[in-house]
């Protein structure tokens, strides 16, 4: 279920609501990244518009140290995304690095961006904090959320899936498109310009934008917005350009070149580590969707309990057992009844407690390996796919650069 979006995102005229997310190549994925991720991916793909990419540029920001890692893991995660449902029939999958557009996007970004609005983004010192073992003293680890932005502006993606601890990136990309629609979407007769277009719009669609336009200007009806864009979208008879300067007339400001992003805030993930703590390959403590299904089951049989639980007569607290948040994503209802009232009881061992949701987890994982080792028998598949979803990306992404250099005085051929 999606949590809900944070802000009003401002879609492109004429385009239907765009996602866009990435991940870095960090290999193989595992259960973390399926249930915090990939299952919300596969959703999101058959209600809109989805580009989903490898940020291999953004691993670069902090492994620069370590660039013969990142081919491989890019191809081996590309396969766990096909295995776990992501359809390049329904979404559009491509590599950060083969669309240059984004980083020439960057560049012009960088540009009108303060600094300081890089400085204090909550990551930049967190990051720096957490990963002390390594020198992010460059400006390619200050940048990276403008070139996050970039991603994001280059799509002009009207909604963003993202976690409570990324809101910030969004809202930095937010502002930056605001700055850039400032400077650069007003021309020099802008407003007579807007008002020439409201007239080929037709008296009765002309006075009631005009209504909507001065409820939300004076009184900040975001409900008058709304019904002003949907005024906009439905209308035929006008260019795209003149559009474009009717829905940034529309809340005060210039013609929208960078439509604003939302954040769509992301399903919380419920997938904990094998010893309770995060899923992480840092903590060793993961089951990658590739493990041998002889190896999930020793680490699933192995995994730490509830540490009161030290005979088999002793009673526990699933509260406190490792193994209880696996019941809650994997066992149904009436299996965690009977592990619950188990454990309290000394009912039932922990062997005995995990065997139901083994076999759940290895239930599920079978469909996604046997699909997996599909796609790495073929991996010119898979080079094809990505290939494919790069041509598309790039088109889009050229139409959206093209705009950027005109309003900035660079259109000149």
């Amino acid at each position: 279920m999606l949590v809900g979006l944070q802000h009003v995102s401002t879609v492109f005229p004429g385009q239907a609501p765009r996602v866009l997310s990435g991940m870095r190549p960090t290999g193989r994925l595992h259960l973390g990244h399926y249930h915090g991720v990939l299952k919300n991916w596969v959703k999101l793909q058959t209600e809109y518009e989805c580009f989903f990419f490898v940020a291999d540029w953004h691993a670069l920001t902090t492994h620069y140290n370590e660039p013969h890692v990142i081919e491989e893991n890019v191809w081996d995660m590309v396969i766990d995304w096909l295995a776990a449902g992501v359809d390049p029939n329904s979404a559009t999958l491509f590599i950060q690095s083969r669309i240059p557009e984004h980083a020439e996007l960057h560049v012009l970004l960088s540009m009108i961006t303060p600094l300081s609005w890089l400085e204090r983004v909550p990551s930049y010192k967190d990051q720096q904090a957490q990963l002390k073992d390594r020198d992010l003293s460059t400006f390619g680890f200050l940048g990276y959320p403008l070139l996050q932005g970039a991603d994001i502006l280059i799509y002009r993606a009207a909604m963003v899936p993202v976690g409570e601890d990324q809101v910030a990136h969004v809202e930095l990309t937010r502002e930056v498109a605001r700055r850039f629609n400032h400077l650069y979407g007003r021309e020099p007769d802008y407003e007579a310009r807007a008002e020439e277009a409201i007239k080929q719009i037709g008296k009765k669609n002309g006075k009631l934008y005009h209504e909507l336009r001065r409820a939300y200007l004076e009184r900040g009806d975001r409900e008058a917005l709304t019904t002003a864009r949907a005024l906009l979208e439905r209308q035929k008879n006008i260019t795209l350009g003149d559009k474009e300067r009717l829905f940034g007339y529309l809340e005060g400001g210039g013609k929208i070149i960078l439509p604003e992003p939302a954040a769509l805030l992301a399903p919380t993930a419920r997938m904990p580590g094998l010893d309770g703590r995060k899923m992480s390959k840092s903590y060793d403590n993961v089951i990658a969707l590739r493990d041998d299904p002889a190896v999930i089951e020793n680490k699933l049989k192995t995994m730490p309990t509830d540490p009161a639980r030290v005979r088999r007569t002793d009673p526990g607290d699933p509260g406190k057992c490792p193994v209880w948040p696996f019941h809650l994503v994997y066992s149904d209802d009436k299996t965690r009844a009977w592990a619950d009232q188990g454990c309290r009881s000394a009912g039932i061992g922990c062997l005995e407690c995990k065997r139901p949701m083994i076999e759940a987890v290895l239930a599920e994982l079978k469909p996604i390996q046997e699909r997996a080792a599909e796609f790495a028998r073929d991996p010119q598949l898979v080079r094809n796919i990505v290939a494919e979803g790069g041509k598309r990306a790039r088109e889009i992404a050229g139409e959206t650069l093209a705009d950027v250099r005109a309003a900035m005085g660079l259109g000149y051929s």
